[in-house]
């Protein structure tokens, strides 16, 4: 049996497709699942609002938070997707 690789048909005015997805659901959830990591990343990093915008408070803007957690979230978010897109489906036997 010859295995059909071809995925879309074209003919003279109109192209068929298959409408498979791309990736099984599983790694769709994984996908939105680092997405909000990643989101979760930045938010960890926004703030330092000041009254005073002559003031600069370096204990704020230089806080553990701004400067080593966030960045080490948003880089295991992207770890995330990229489990996301490479693995491979569980076959049902």
């Amino acid at each position: 049996m010859a295995k059909e690789t071809l995925r879309s048909t074209v003919t003279k005015d109109t192209q068929v497709t298959d409408s498979r997805p791309i990736f099984p659901k599983e790694n769709y959830k994984i996908m939105l699942a680092g997405i909000v990591v990643i989101v979760i990343g930045f938010l960890l990093m926004m703030g330092g609002n000041s009254n005073d915008p002559n003031a600069f408070k370096p204990e704020e803007v230089y806080s553990f938070r701004r400067i080593t957690l966030a960045p080490i979230v948003i880089v295991l978010g992207l770890l995330i997707e990229v489990y996301a897109i490479m693995a491979r489906p569980k076959t049902k036997e």
